[in-house]
């Protein structure tokens, strides 16, 4: 079997031999996860046991991104936490073995819900995917009162003004990427910079938190939360306002947030109002401004789309159906339910 881009068989075999107890070769490769961000493979060797290995992208990126040692940090500092995490095994930082740093994990059966297509298959009643919501929300607000200093991710980064900071960034990335003026991306800006409300509840951000990012057991609940790739210390709330702004419902007037439909459209699940209702119980958070987050979350899909539409009209995201204008409209509806946010927060 011909091994998978960014894996060197016979060296990572070795590695496996010394850092990896009770392996037995030859192993086997499988990419399950590729595309821009970090590769993950299956892993299995002759006696069956399977593991997961990351590491980054192929070709050159930006100094900084795409940090497996980051990752595999954060995810062993979790392992004694409540936060349900995988297992983790090794860590490789010599690039000699394949190319770029790894890391190894113990492989987590389940199942990954990211669309309302996969939704009936493992959850298939209103009950599972109540009970489903409810650990998703448990698993983020256990993550959100990790003491990041008693677990040694204190200096994971810097932890004050992650609003700020993620503001004018965003802005930065949108006079960069834009392929033409649209006001509204402007006033936005301006007035999540005015309404900004103070950084109150400090911790990991886990920054990319959706049904699509977790492995669900086969009761439905949270086995293992995974992409700690944008992990960052900061304003926790803008996890869960990135988690309703994934959360739309079967009813709900404007078109789906991402390219596919959210798992919630298939119905059966709680109301976003539920959602903020059991994170402030388990948390004990004041989430009055939670439509702030929520806007912040909508003109932040707005920009990535808005660079996603640069990258195709120029060619470096490649795909023959991809509607371009579909894109272009994506990127003001996701602005217009920003501003309808803001309105609601009254900023």
């Amino acid at each position: 079997m011909a091994a998978p881009l960014g894996i060197e068989i016979a060296a990572i075999e070795s590695w496996f031999s010394e850092h990896v107890s009770g392996t037995r070769p030859p192993l086997q490769f499988t990419l399950i996860a590729g595309g821009h961000s970090n590769l993950t493979y299956r892993v299995e060797d002759q006696d069956g046991r399977r593991f997961a290995l990351r590491r980054p992208p192929l070709g050159e990126f930006p100094r900084g991104a795409h940090d497996v040692l980051r990752e595999h940090r954060i995810l062993n500092a979790l392992r004694p936490t409540n936060v349900p995490v995988p297992p983790v095994v090794a860590v490789c930082a010599d690039v000699a073995v394949t190319g770029a740093p790894f890391y190894v994990m113990t492989w987590v059966d389940g199942a990954i819900v990211d669309r309302s297509s996969r939704v009936a298959g493992v959850l298939p009643d209103a009950a599972t995917r109540h009970r489903m919501a409810e650990s998703l929300i448990d698993a983020l607000g256990d993550l959100h009162r990790v003491d990041i200093d008693a677990v040694g991710l204190g200096n994971l980064g810097p932890r004050a003004d992650q609003l700020l900071r993620q503001i004018e960034r965003l802005r930065r990335v949108w006079d960069k990427t834009k392929t033409r003026e649209l006001p509204v991306i402007d006033m936005i800006h301006s007035r999540l910079l005015a309404a900004r409300p103070a950084q109150t509840y400090t911790g990991l951000v886990h920054s990319d938190y959706r049904p699509g990012n977790v492995i669900l057991g086969a009761d439905g609940t949270v086995a293992a939360v995974l992409d700690w790739e944008l992990c960052a210390l900061g304003d926790v709330l803008i996890d869960i306002g990135g988690l309703l702004s994934n959360w739309d419902e079967p009813d709900d007037p404007w078109p789906d947030v991402w390219m596919e439909p959210a798992p919630t459209r298939a119905g059966g699940f709680p109301s976003k109002h539920e959602l903020v209702a059991r994170y402030s119980a388990r948390t004990g958070f004041d989430v009055r401004h939670i439509d702030y987050y929520r806007a912040f979350n909508y003109w932040r899909i707005a920009v990535i789309a808005e660079g996603m539409k640069r990258r195709y009209e120029q060619g470096a995201l490649a795909g023959d159906d991809v509607d371009i204008a579909a894109i272009a409209r994506r990127v003001v509806d996701r602005a217009q339910m920003a501003q309808r946010c803001l309105d609601i927060a009254g900023a």
